[in-house]
Parts: C-alpha cells; sequence; structure tokens
C-alpha cells in the first residue's frame, strides 16, 4: 500500500467525520500517503486534514425523495471517479456504510476496502439490506465504533475488529465547576426528532417552576435550518438554542449536565462521541440504556442510563442534581475518570494496527 484514499460523503461536524479525521490524522503521521474525497463543504471535520482534498458531489434536500435521486446519482459519480486509482497502490477506507460507490470501484479494479461502520439505525430497510451486501461484497476488513455495533451488524467470514471512539486531546483535571445559582443542561444533536428534541423540550417544560435550571440546545443545522423545521413547536422559555457551531467547548464548560435522549427505538447511539466528550469536562450524563452509551457510563456511577421517553423521570433527575451538590461532584468525579479511558494515543495505535495488518 502506497496510499489510503478515504471516502467520507457529507463533510459537516458530525461524530463520523470527526472520527475519520483522527484516522486520517494518525495515518500521516505514520508517513503514509493521504487522499481524503468528501464533499465540498468548507466548515467540516474533514477540512484541512493532511495530504489531498478532493471534493466529491453529495447534496440533500428536505424531500426524501429528492435526497435519494441525489444519494443514488452521487454514489454513480463516485464510482466513477474512483477509477482514477486503477494503476495506483492504494487502498480505499470508507467511512460509514453509505459511500458504496467507493467499494464498488474498488472491487472492480481489485483493490482493498476498509469498512469503518459507525451505523445501524438506517432507512429505509432495503438500503440497509442492499449497503451490507456491498460490504460483504467489497470489505476485507471492517471496524466497529462499538462491541454493541459488531454485535449487532457483524459479517460473517469477515475481518472484523471492535475500535472506540477517542477524544481528540488528554483529559486534564479543570477546576471542578463552582456552584452559581444556576443549573445548565446541555444537548449537542442534530436537528432530527429521533434525537430527541421533542423529548428535550418536554421535559424543559416540567421544570418551568425552577427558573435556576436552564436548558442549552446546540444543534447540528444553520440558523435557516433551524427556522424552518422548528417553525411553530413550542419552545419553552427555559430553552436556548444554538446553531452549528466550530467549537462546542464553551458550551460543555458552562454547563452542568448533559443529555443524550436518541430515540433506542428510532435511532440506536452506536457509540456517542458527544457523551464522551461531556464526561471529560466533569459533566455527568443521562443516557440511553442500549447501543454504544451503555459501554460507556454505568448507571449511578458516571450518570444514569433512562429512556428518552421517561422524560417526568429524567425531570426529577435533573432536579435531584441541581438540588445534591454531593452527588453531582461524584458523578462528575467519576465521569472525568471513565472518559481517561478512550484517549486518543490508543485510537491512533489501535487503528494504525487495523489498517497495517
Amino acid at each position: 500500500m502506497s496510499k489510503l484514499v478515504f471516502v467520507h460523503l457529507f463533510n459537516d461536524r458530525s461524530g463520523s467525520p470527526k472520527v475519520l479525521s483522527q484516522v486520517v490524522r494518525a495515518m500521516s503521521q505514520r508517513g503514509t500517503a493521504i487522499e481524503v474525497l468528501t464533499s465540498s463543504h468548507a466548515d467540516g471535520f474533514l477540512s484541512d486534514l493532511p495530504g489531498i482534498r478532493r471534493e466529491i458531489f453529495y447534496r440533500r434536500s428536505e424531500n426524501k425523495l429528492v435526497t435519494l435521486f441525489y444519494y443514488l446519482l452521487s454514489q454513480a459519480f463516485l464510482f466513477l471517479f474512483c477509477l482514477r486509482y486503477w494503476r495506483q497502490d492504494v487502498v480505499f477506507y470508507v467511512n460509514t456504510m453509505m459511500p458504496f460507490g467507493a467499494a464498488l470501484a474498488a472491487r472492480l479494479m481489485g483493490k482493498s476496502v476498509v469498512y469503518h461502520v459507525h451505523e445501524t439505525s438506517l432507512r429505509p430497510a432495503l438500503l440497509k439490506r442492499f449497503l451490507r451486501q456491498v460490504i460483504s461484497l467489497t470489505a476485507r476488513k471492517i471496524v466497529f465504533v462499538s462491541d454493541y455495533l459488531r454485535q449487532a451488524e457483524g459479517f460473517a467470514g469477515k475481518c472484523q475488529y471492535v475500535v472506540h471512539n477517542a477524544l481528540d486531546g488528554v483529559v486534564t483535571q479543570r477546576p471542578e465547576r463552582a456552584a452559581t445559582g444556576t443549573f445548565n443542561v446541555l444537548m449537542v444533536c442534530s436537528l432530527k426528532a429521533y434525537k430527541g428534541v421533542p423529548e428535550f423540550f418536554d421535559i424543559a417544560g416540567k421544570l418551568l417552576d425552577r427558573p435556576e435550571i436552564r436548558f442549552t440546545l446546540v444543534l447540528n443545522a444553520d440558523p435557516a435550518e433551524m427556522e424552518s423545521l422548528l417553525a411553530g413547536v413550542a419552545i419553552p422559555t427555559n430553552v436556548a438554542l444554538f446553531p452549528r457551531q466550530v467549537d462546542v467547548a464553551r458550551f460543555y464548560e458552562q454547563a452542568d449536565l448533559l443529555l443524550n435522549l436518541s430515540r433506542p427505538d428510532e435511532w440506536v447511539e452506536t457509540f456517542g462521541l458527544t457523551i464522551l466528550e461531556g464526561m471529560a469536562q466533569g459533566l455527568p450524563v443521562v443516557v440511553p440504556p442500549v447501543g454504544g452509551p451503555a459501554e460507556i457510563v454505568s448507571d449511578g456511577r458516571e450518570g444514569f442510563l433512562i429512556s428518552c421517553y421517561e422524560t417526568g423521570r429524567i425531570a426529577e433527575v435533573i432536579g435531584q442534581l441541581a438540588d445534591d451538590r454531593e452527588q453531582h461532584l461524584r458523578l462528575a468525579r467519576n465521569a472525568r475518570a471513565r472518559a481517561k479511558d478512550f484517549c486518543l494515543a490508543n485510537f491512533e495505535e489501535k487503528i494504525a494496527s487495523v489498517i497495517e495488518s
């Protein structure tokens, strides 16, 4: 292998491109030639990486049928684009199940393919079956982000590995957040119903009689998308909304508790990188009791494993932690200690071992 060609469709600031950016940097540091194929969006995690970046066509729409058309068109273009590597000694590193055009081109050219699988909740089911067939046909190695995901989406007869996601930097011992008279509850997610945005508003509404408890929602969406998709939605007065951020560190620093409210029957969190980021900042967490989060968080130790549908119980937990400083501090210290288990150096060593073996 003289070159790694990384493929990811949408260059945004969500978890899967962030993880891929860590892989790219790790392999570049080891002297591997790098090319990254991704969308033209300029403010994502795949911008300004080592190596050569090549833009590929990818577009979305609010209309699901139009989005599907764009997606299939993008894969046809991607297939043809990847044929330029026919005479080169390359390995294709396909991030998420989605870029099947690159995998099929690699198969045609006799090139090795490594898949990095992040997701399980793909719709429609027919598309997911097709993408799994492509992986079965083309992949030489498959990386999963959690044990849960490997069990849910494993492939017979393939070299399969679990490499948990990692924090970008070292977990440092920052001063414990002093009591300020307010208790700030944070959620960072995309603007999708299955991410629990309606449940977040419901929980906030249940605590309107507690003015010292404030809620912050940071959405992976621009202001125009937020205005369109939240039009007519009753947003409680104790909620502050923010659009997509280049750096969310300041929100973690100002928070006391982090929520992840993904609906387990619609979108199973296979890891939950924002959970780990919050824990590294000393934030107790409330997360789903299934999927990857259950591998990171022990109920009652670093936070709580509670279904997003139990909004009343979550509201009670928030009120309890706002009132009990000692319990909050205990959970915060445990959360920071647990986050240290997911250091970047371990991730880089494991992912390099997978790629180079």
